[in-house]
């Protein structure tokens, strides 16, 4: 399985972690594809701690971590 954490604002209505097959999911953006989230309101992607972009790909094990922009001021 693929581990899906979601921080503030992308939790709404979705949740804090999730769990996706590896067999529908190839790239971090076929993630944001189904958790119908759009690529632009992801400010940081993570795949295993590293940054990321959503054309990379992801595999059964990885932990995919997804932060909006940072608002405040």
């Amino acid at each position: 399985m693929i581990e899906v954490r979601l921080f503030a604002t992308l939790r709404d209505g979705r949740g804090k972690v999730l769990q996706m097959d590896p067999a529908v999911i190839s790239t971090a953006g076929d993630i944001l594809q189904k958790l119908e989230i759009p690529a632009e309101t992801v400010a940081i992607l993570l795949i295993n701690g590293f940054h990321s972009k959503p054309e990379n790909p992801v595999q059964d094990g990885d932990v995919v971590s997804l932060f909006p922009p940072v608002g405040g001021g």
